[in-house]
């Protein structure tokens, strides 16, 4: 096997990922669509929410253009290469320019609009602990989702445990706060055992450290990604040409 051949394994390899990859995540977008019950919807149901959060709750599109936009990227690498197709080849190399572009301006946009993005959050987490003191403990689908986020990060409340003073289920409990803010402990979770847990914070906090403590992970991520947008870039240019100087 030459290296011309070997070109060719490579990206149909590479691309056939990229298309396992699209169908998965297409697959997600459109369940997380389909499915009324997820996290998002209660995101939806919070009273106050800045307008701006309307655009998070569209993620599940997002996903879907993601997961096609994959699968078309992977089809045509792998049919362009299988192929010899220099039109499919010079497509993926376009699409794929487009999208490393595209990737560049996000990155700096974040970047320059990140105060932006603090504002929102701010906004968020005050019609959260509205939310929390007006619906939990009365609102079925509100306390089961509050219950669930809670339990799967092991965190108590939006910011704390003070988020669930003067909440249904506090004043239905005796000042009580939800068992999540003391896991582990069998007396009444009131506001000096709670106090005294100190491994419990807020569900954002908590969040928001473990994007900050995997930022050299997901900045490799990025920067590996991009890699390989140039190295797939670069071997179908130099299957393009290869192929159409053996047709001339």
């Amino acid at each position: 096997m030459g290296c011309f051949g070997f070109l060719k394994v490579m990206m149909f390899v590479f691309n056939g990922i990229i298309f396992l990859a699209g169908a998965a995540i297409l697959g997600v977008g459109i369940w997380v669509k389909v499915d009324s019950g997820s996290i998002l919807s209660f995101l939806g149901k919070i009273e106050n929410a800045p307008a701006e959060l309307s655009q998070v709750l569209n993620v599940g599109y997002l996903l879907i253009a993601i997961g096609a936009l994959l699968l078309v990227i992977g089809f045509l690498g792998c049919c362009g290469a299988v192929r010899e197709s220099t039109c499919m080849l010079l497509l993926f190399f376009v699409i794929v320019l487009v999208v490393f572009i595209a990737e560049v301006a996000g990155a700096v946009v974040i970047l320059v609009f990140r105060p932006l993005a603090d504002e929102l959050f701010t906004k968020f987490g005050a019609a959260a602990v509205q939310n929390i003191r007006k619906d939990y403990g009365q609102n079925p689908d509100i306390t089961g989702l509050w219950n669930t986020t809670m339990s799967s990060l092991k965190c108590c409340g939006f910011y704390n445990s003070s988020d669930f003073v003067d909440s249904p289920y506090y004043v239905d409990h005796d000042k009580q706060y939800p068992p999540q803010c003391c896991p582990g402990l069998d007396s009444p979770c009131n506001q000096t055992v709670a106090d005294s847990v100190t491994t419990i914070t807020g569900c954002f906090p908590k969040i928001k450290k473990l994007i900050e403590d995997n930022t050299v992970v997901i900045v490799a991520v990025a920067l590996g990604i991009a890699a390989l947008e140039i190295c797939a870039m670069a071997v179908s240019m130099i299957l393009f040409c290869r192929i159409k100087s053996r047709g001339d």
